[in-house]
């Protein structure tokens, strides 16, 4: 019989997954082999979360990650294989001993590793109606001990190995009675009596609080074999003896003496918008899961602790044409044109009627939901000072939006740079989706791709670009001044929503205006950096740099077109790009450039190890993001010129061999792909767009390289 693929074998792409969560939860929780599972290795090793150790510690603690014994171990015990001092076994020189390098700055020396701190409990807090009169606690866990294997062989010797052996404890549910005071230490399985479930019971007017725990009560002896006395897998899980729906909504509200106010306007708020999702627990090192009622969603049947939580998170789209057509709600959406390239070719004076539905539907979405602030079934009652300033802060955001629009209508430069974002973003739209195909091996034409469904705003998208046009283009904005009124606006909701659109269609109009404004007070509309994006994760950085590089392409060959018509608005400098995030991940100096590439041919200087300087690579773009063609790390691709023999730049030009993509050695021997990957690089050209990790950014005030005056920065 033939096997079966992974595709037959999967119903669709929810199972999978789901397959995927409870591999990963088997896999850092356990038991992964089953109930009764043998593990060769050190447990604590083998999983990581949903572990009980002694409460009560003996004063030799497990040793942490990769620190020496201060004695030989005994011959039974766990030990790491390796003892080295941080770092070293993996190959890293200067890990926990500072590095020392002047190009990134002098780092502190890492601070010394303390001793690993487990848990010894963990809980959960509900209430419940004061007309229940008891609760049912169940708890698991599993309990392993060193015994011979039933599987597994001493090579040795031929004797069974002694391997760590699962034992499934717990699962029989314990009663306990409604009384205000302390829960007695209950012992859930006689053959472990170290666990025990304690807690903590209040009557209040109207509800029982409750407040139960999971406690690893024993002793930690000394080596060998700690992990006998820990718990595995724990869990704990609390319902009614009749099994009904007896948990309710925890009560939230903070009216605490002395808190902060602004903090306490902002819990209202969320209490307000979050009213109908229902907190029923919260838990003490561990996440809690209600099973809800499925007759009414304010009551839970049943809670459970969750090491590992999880919760699916709809995903965010915007109303659609259907849905503006069959919807009364959203019917004013049809008219506005969301078509980049339209938006791209319109003239000034059809600009309002285009974009005017906007405001429109808006400004009804604002009258309905004002309405509902006396509508008792939206159970407001207790959030109307609240409810009534969120739609204050609603109708200024509408105002905002209106003088955007009016912007647009009467400033003629606001309207160019207007045009020139939506028809650079209709290109990196496209051409991120074209190049994506060519990298995936796919006949894809570029006009398959060119088509209205891939070059369309978001209506949210268009509305933060409108609300944030004056306060960009006006440099005596109030929103650029240091007032506690002046606003700055955030983009918050799940990935996947199109933030990232909205803040480069944004940065592409920045771009723009800077150009027709040209010199302001001296300072160089065509020169300097004009956005700064700053990211926490470097992983994060590179995804989003290689994102923002086809938009910067996109300005670049705009501006290059318009140049060679004699029409020089967009300047004479090119637009650039910078990835600014280290000497891990990307060169110091051009010359560390250098040696990575001919590391990477093989031409090094072996005679000169670590001449890298660092370890990074100006290798970031593995294919070209105009056209999809693949970028090699070879001297067909890149060209570099150190300071001390040429221009002082590292220049990665795309792999299409036939010289048609605008950013080949062909097309654009001079500049091509407007990337800057190097730090020294970085300085001297001053990319309009700076794509940086925080700890760089934190350089700033030491770094000489990176001082200067940038005549505006828009943060994202």
């Amino acid at each position: 019989m033939a096997q079966m693929t992974l595709k037959e074998t999967v119903s669709s792409p929810l199972v999978l997954r789901d397959m995927l969560e409870e591999m990963a939860v088997k896999e850092l929780q356990g038991p992964a082999q089953g109930d009764e599972e043998e593990v060769s290795e050190r447990i604590r090793d083998r999983y990581l979360v949903g572990i009980l150790a002694p409460r009560q510690r003996a004063e030799d603690m497990p040793l942490p990650l990769f620190e020496k014994p201060a004695a030989p171990p005994a011959e039974d015990d766990d030990v790491l294989e390796g003892d080295f001092p941080p770092g070293e076994e993996l190959g890293i020189e200067g890990v926990g001993r500072g590095n020392l390098s002047g190009d990134d700055g002098p780092t502190e020396l890492s601070a010394p590793m303390s001793k690993a701190v487990y848990p010894s409990s963990l809980g959960l807090s509900f209430c419940v109606p004061l007309e229940t009169t008891s609760l049912k606690v169940t708890t698991r866990w599993g309990h392993y001990d060193k015994n011979p294997s039933e599987f597994l062989t001493n090579p040795k010797t031929g004797t069974p190995k002694r391997v760590w052996k699962r034992r499934p404890c717990g699962g029989i549910p314990h009663e306990i009675p409604l009384q205000a005071g302390a829960v007695g230490s209950i012992i859930p399985d006689e053959s472990f009596p170290d666990a025990k479930v304690k807690g903590l019971i209040r009557r209040r007017p109207d509800h029982w609080s409750v407040t139960l725990f999971m406690v690893n009560d024993g002793i930690e002896p000394p080596p060998p074999n700690r992990e006998r006395t820990w718990l595995f897998q724990c869990e704990m899980a609390v319902e009614a003896p009749d099994g009904s729906p007896i948990f309710q909504k925890r009560l939230n509200r903070i009216d605490l003496p002395g808190t902060d106010e602004a903090y306490k306007q902002e819990n209202e708020m969320l209490a307000m918008l979050y009213r109908r999702h229902v907190e029923f627990a919260v838990g003490h090192n561990i996440a809690v899961h209600a099973d809800v009622d499925p007759e009414d969603p304010n009551r839970a049947i049943r809670l459970s602790s969750r090491a590992i939580p999880s919760y699916e998170i709809p995903k965010t789209t915007p109303p659609t044409i259907e849905d503006a057509n069959q919807n009364p709600a959203f019917a004013k959406l049809a008219g506005v044109i969301l078509d980049m390239k339209t938006l791209s070719d319109l003239p000034q004076n059809q600009l309002r009627p285009k974009l005017e539905p906007l405001i429109s539907a808006y400004r009804e979405w604002i009258e309905r939901e004002k309405a509902k602030i006396d509508d008792p079934a939206e159970g407001l009652a207790h959030y109307q000072a609240v409810a009534k300033k969120s739609i204050d802060r609603c109708e200024k955001t509408l105002q905002r939006i209106e003088e955007g629009l009016t912007l647009l209508e009467t400033d003629a430069q606001v309207f160019d740079a207007f045009r020139f974002l939506n028809h650079a973003m209709w290109l990196q739209r496209t051409r991120s989706l074209f190049a994506e195909g060519v990298r995936r091996g796919k006949d894809i034409d570029y006009n398959d791709v060119d088509i209205p469904a891939n070059r369309s705003w978001y209506p949210f998208q268009l509305a933060f670009i409108l609300l944030n046009l004056p306060s960009i283009a006006r440099l005596d904005h109030p929103d650029r001044s240091e007032s506690p009124d002046a606003v700055a606006d955030l983009l918050w909701f799940p990935t996947g929503g199109g933030k990232t659109e909205a803040y480069l269609g944004l940065t592409a109009f920045t771009l723009a205006i800077r150009r027709l404004q040209g010199s302001v007070e001296g300072r160089s509309g065509d020169d300097g950096v004009a956005v700064l994006m700053r990211y926490t994760l470097r992983l994060l950085t590179l995804q989003q740099f290689q994102r923002a590089t086809t938009l910067i392409c996109a300005c670049e060959f705009l501006r290059r077109q318009a140049e060679a018509r004699g029409d020089q608005r967009w300047g004479k400098t090119p637009f650039r790009i910078g990835l600014w995030v280290g000497a891990a991940t990307t060169p110091n100096r051009t010359a560390h450039s250098e040696e990575a590439l001919k590391t990477a041919t093989g031409s090094a200087d072996k005679k000169r190890p670590g001449a890298i300087g660092g370890g990074g690579s100006p290798h970031q773009l593995t294919n070209c993001p105009w056209c999809g063609s693949k970028i090699e790390f070879s001297p067909r691709c890149y060209h570099i010129e150190t300071p001390s023999k040429g221009r002082g730049r590292t220049f990665v030009y795309c792999g299409d061999k036939f010289g048609q993509c605008a950013f080949s050695r062909r097309q654009s021997p001079d500049e091509s792909i407007p990337i800057l990957v190097v730090d020294e690089e970085i300085y001297r050209k001053l990319p309009a767009l700076l794509i940086a990790t925080v700890d760089k950014f934190a350089q700033m005030p030491w770094k000489g390289e990176t001082q200067g005056n940038p005549r505006r920065i828009v943060s994202a």
